[in-house]
């Protein structure tokens, strides 16, 4: 392979283990971003359902906490990619409408989903629980 820097190879691993932990960490600020606003998330008015409920929220907001840690954690990670390319997806769709509830804009949607798809066929990297592939 020609590299400019092939002596960096090496770290290669490790720069997926970064982009993982990255992408935890928004799905954790963006489900503490949801629980810190569910007053605000409930009195908004959607497409479908009509008003959210607070139930509904708390819901949202477990399961991008949990997509979140287990990225971060490295656990499930292709499973974790999957669910988290659906949310990314359904915020990114919405951030027109709801700009004012979504903590992202649109382009920041457009990444998570983006790493989220790389993750799923790169794997976890390195300092995680899944096997590398």
């Amino acid at each position: 392979m020609l590299s400019l820097f092939p002596q960096l190879l090496f770290l290669a691993p490790l720069a997926t283990t970064l982009i993982r932990v990255a992408a935890g960490l928004m799905f954790v600020f963006i489900a503490w971003r949801m629980i810190s606003t569910r007053d605000e998330i409930s009195a908004t008015k959607v497409i479908i359902i009509g008003h959210v409920r607070p139930w509904m929220v708390w819901l949202s907001a477990a399961i991008t906490i949990v997509v979140g840690i287990l990225l971060v954690v490295g656990l499930w990670t292709q499973a974790a990619a999957i669910v988290g390319m659906l949310i990314s997806l359904k915020h990114g769709l919405g951030v027109r409408s709801y700009s004012d509830i979504l903590p992202l804009a649109g382009s920041g949607y457009f990444l998570l989903f983006v790493i989220c798809f790389a993750l799923l066929f790169s794997g976890a990297g390195a300092y995680a629980f899944d096997l590398p592939l």
